[in-house]
């Protein structure tokens, strides 16, 4: 993974977006939901297997703070905040987020799970 720092984060509290500028041309924006859905936390990568994460459609970051010169850690208000995003890692999830969000909707519909905290998918079963 490509070790990349980024020069600016800004948090967009209205759309829940967090812009990361790497420099004047290239500028990334990470919903919250993708950034917590993909959360590097064990909670979310599990031990050995990755925990699928349902109903986050509408979570919010609180906070942002630094974490030495390496990373952050990213509140959320459903209470996590065990993420630690490395740089690398944001940067990974800033080239490949459209790649990534796919295979999360895809692990969802075959779950046969929602990302509306509010929602549960049944499936019917007709003779």
């Amino acid at each position: 993974m490509q070790r990349k720092i980024p020069e600016a984060l800004n948090l967009h509290k209205q759309s829940q977006q967090l812009e990361l500028r790497y420099d004047l041309e290239e500028a990334y924006q990470l919903s919250s939901e993708m950034l917590r859905v993909h959360s590097p936390s064990a909670e979310v990568r599990g031990h050995g297997k990755p925990v699928l994460q349902t109903g986050k459609k509408q979570v919010q970051i609180t906070s942002i703070e630094m974490v030495g010169h390496y990373a952050i850690k990213i509140h959320f208000n459903d209470g996590h905040d065990s993420g630690i995003y490395d740089w690398s890692y944001l940067y990974d999830l800033c080239l490949n987020q459209e790649q990534y969000w796919e295979s999360y909707l895809e692990k969802l519909h075959q779950a046969g799970e929602s990302r509306d905290p509010d929602s549960t998918v049944v499936k019917l079963m007709l003779n």
